[in-house]
Order: C-alpha cells, then structure tokens, then sequence
C-alpha cells in the first residue's frame, strides 16, 4: 500500500522542522554522518595503529576488507527490518548497539582483536539503508531523488569530514593532554563512539516511520500491509534481475568510495610522502564532495526523469558511471600532488553523483518492498569494496590497482541499460510525478496567497492608523 502525505517539496520547507517529514530527513542525514565518521574514523589514524600493532602490508589488506565485509549482510538483514518494524525503531538499535564496537576498537591490542573490531564496526554501514529507505518514504516522486541524495551525500560527508578531524582530535589528546600516541587513537574512538550512543537516542524521540505515524499504528488502522507478508515481499524482489543489476552498478560507485575512504591517506602518505595531518586532509577531499556531489546525481536523476520517465534515471545513472570509470583511470595516472589532487576531485564528483542517481531508480523498483531493494543494492556496493580490497592487499602497486578499478567501472557502465520499467509502470510514474508537481504549485500559490492577504492587511493597518489629511 502506497503510503499518502509525503512532502512535495525539500528546499522550500527545508527549515521547518515542525514537519515532520524535513525533521527526519535532518536526523536521518546526520545518523549516518555520524555512522560514517565512525565507520572510517580509524582510517587516517592507522599510520599510528600500524606502527603500535606492527602490522603489514597484509594485515592491513585484511583489515580493509573486513571493514567493508559485515556491511554486506548487515545491508541485507537491515532492509528486511525496516520493512518489518520501521526505520525509526531499525535506526535506533543500530546506533545503539552500533556504538559499542566503535569503543571496543579501543581495547585492541593485537591484529586478531584489532581486526574483529574493525568488522564489527562495519555493521554500521547498514546505516544507509536505513537512511535511503527513510527518505524514501517520506518524500514524494518529484523530489525523492534529491532528498534521497542529499541525506545520502551528507551522511557520506562524514567519511571526509574524518579524514581531518580525527587526526586534529588525536593531536588533542597526545599535543593537549600529553597522552601517548597509543593512548590517543584509542580516546579519540571512545568519543566517537559516545557520540553514535547519543544520536541513537534521540532518533527514538525525533523521528517517526512515516508521514502518518509509525507503521505499527498503521497497521492496526489496517493502512499498511501485514508483518507476515513483508517476507514473501522480500523474495519477490530479490527474483527481479533489476536488483542485482543495481546490486553490481552500486559496487562500481559507492564500493569504490569505500575503498578510496579506507586507503587514501595512507597512499598521499607513501606516495606522495606527506605527514598524517596533510595526507588526511588532501584524503578528506574526496569525501567533501558529498556535500553537494550526490545532491546533483538526484536533481539530475528527477530532472531526467520529469523529462523521460524512469529510463531517463537509467540513462543518466549510465552517463555518471562512465565518466567515474574514466576519472579514475587519470587519477590513477597522476605522480605529482597538483595534478592528483584535481583529478581526484574529478573523479570524486562522478563517483558521488553515480551514487546519488543510483538511488533515484532505486524507489521505482519495488514499492512494496522498498527495504529489500534498498538493502540488497546497499550491500552491493559493500560487495564491490570487499573486492577492491583484495587489489590493495595484494603485492601490485596502488596507482595501478586504482587504474584497473578504473576499467571495471567504465565497463560496470553499460549494464545501466538493463535497468527498464514496463510500460505500465512508466505512465504509472509519470501520473505520480505530475501530481505531486501539482501539489508544490499549490503548497507555493497557497504561501504566496497568504503573503499577499498579510501584505494587503499590514497596508490596510497603517493607512488607518495614519493621520487624516486637513
């Protein structure tokens, strides 16, 4: 059953946080941030954690694969949840439990406990899911793209954003209160780890499932479908071919950020041999394209959309993984810092609107089982990290490992011609997105309406407290 009120807009009310529907968007953008910062937060730091556990070059290629590893069941198992007992309540036992590993890390002492804590903080990945499923149901066609992107795109923010703060916050602790440096990797996760407890929280007591209520009051209205047959829903979709479609397109784009997350600062370090703060900040640049890089993949992904239908979102996804596949292979190339950093950014920009057009098809292809969808496409790109890692645990150097991503992207590209909708579906589609267009228009001419009446009023107000003329 179609769920009714969602909001037809996202920038107009952007502030209005009395909506329900933009507060959820607001908390669910920042839970993922705060996911992703703790997510990567060892990343720049592992220069340190590898001198302290002495690992290798392999025990660091393990590590960076297990970070991705959990992920993938973790998207999986989330998005049948969602569909099960909501986002609100699936986000909040993730947060909660979630932050326990991130300040378990701390206690490592050794590359096995080290290594078991880096899985197990992967499990907060399934974050996305919960956020794309989350915006999904409470934006309507003609801005789910953007809203979906945009909440995505600052969750993965946090990704950048970690790259130097968590090398400034361990300096905090080694510079500022003279701890050592193993002391100070280890604090500075236990804080990020608090701060993931406390966003669970508040996410119980600020949000709720959808524009009407939680879905468990929904469904004892009888305005949602029964719990028993959210499994039977969940087969159904993954038997659609689309999915895994999508499934292998998001391993091309988002499992690459992945990868570039985990890896970045240590290749600026080795390669172009730049000190930790440096190196996390030239990494941090990638990831600070998501402020505003995957928020164009989705207001692409609807423009191309209110222009050509659902395969408009598909032709669009295609022309943004192409161009990823071809900047990566000149990054990859680079040898000097000038010129790697732009085309880094340039290669981060595809990545990213890839990213964002990919789940502005996503709520198109199952609407009764949009947590399934969303969650097997999520794992997808976890897949597509787990086995780029095994290109950077390997003997091969990095730069050539990233141009051989390069060529898998650019060939991943063309299986966006194999996402289609039937004709049903698109007229079906375009209905929606016309009369939620039509809605903006009145929400806009109903504002404006209002301004004027207050306008005529104010006149009428002052005309009447002014003097009479002699």
């Amino acid at each position: 059953m179609e769920l009714q009120n969602k909001a037809t807009s996202l920038w107009g009310n952007f502030f209005n946080v009395k909506m329900v529907q933009i507060r959820t968007f607001h908390m669910t953008w920042f839970a993922f941030f705060s996911c992703f910062f703790a997510w990567f937060g060892i990343a720049p730091l592992m220069s340190v954690v590898r001198d302290e556990l002495q690992l290798t070059k392999d025990q660091i290629g393990w590590a960076i694969i297990g970070s991705v590893s959990a992920t993938i069941f973790a998207r999986l198992f989330i998005g049948w949840l969602c569909d099960r007992i909501g986002p609100r309540k699936s986000y909040t036992w993730l947060l909660l439990l979630g932050s326990l590993p991130v300040m378990g890390i701390g206690l490592a002492q050794t590359f096995e406990t080290f290594l078991l804590f880096r899985v197990l903080i992967g499990c907060i990945g399934a974050s996305f899911v919960i956020t794309q499923y989350h915006t999904s149901v409470m934006f309507a066609p003609n801005v789910v793209g953007q809203a979906n992107a945009t909440s995505a795109g600052w969750g993965n923010l946090g990704g950048g954003v970690t790259q130097f703060v968590m090398p400034l916050l361990f300096s905090v602790f080694v510079i500022g209160f003279g701890f050592s440096e193993a002391v100070g990797w280890r604090a500075s996760m236990m804080v990020v780890g608090a701060i993931i407890f406390v966003t669970g929280i508040a996410y119980y007591f600020l949000t709720q499932d959808a524009p009407d209520g939680n879905f468990d009051d929904l469904r004892a209205q009888g305005r949602m479908g029964e719990k028993k047959k959210v499994t039977g829903n969940y087969m159904a979709a993954l038997a659609d071919p689309r999915v895994w479609v999508l499934f292998v397109i998001y391993g091309a784009c988002f499992g690459i950020e992945l990868t570039v997350n985990n890896v970045a600062a240590l290749y600026f370090m080795d390669y172009f041999d730049l000190t930790l703060v440096t190196a996390g900040l030239v990494a941090a640049s990638f990831g600070l394209m998501n402020m505003f890089a995957r928020t164009l993949g989705g207001i692409f992904g609807d423009n191309f959309g209110s222009l050509w239908g659902l395969r408009g979102r598909a032709f669009w996804l295609f022309v943004c993984i192409f161009c990823e596949g071809l900047a990566l292979m000149m990054f990859s190339q680079m040898s000097v810092l000038f010129l790697a950093l732009p085309a880094l950014i340039v290669f981060s920009l595809f990545t990213q609107m890839a990213e964002g057009a990919t789940y502005s098809v996503v709520p198109f292809i199952n609407k009764k089982a949009l947590g399934a969808v969303a969650g097997v496409v999520g794992a997808g790109g976890n897949a597509g990290a787990v086995l780029a890692g095994f290109l950077f645990k390997n003997t091969i150097d990095w730069s050539e490992a990233f141009f051989i991503l390069g060529i898998i992207v650019t060939c991943a590209s063309f299986m966006a011609f194999f996402v289609r909708f039937s004709t049903r579906q698109e007229d079906e589609e375009r209905a929606n997105f016309a009369a939620a267009n039509i809605d903006t228009l009145r929400a806009r001419a109903a504002k404006a309406n209002a301004a004027l009446e207050e306008g005529v009023a104010a006149i009428a107000r002052k005309e009447g407290q002014a003097p009479a003329a002699d």
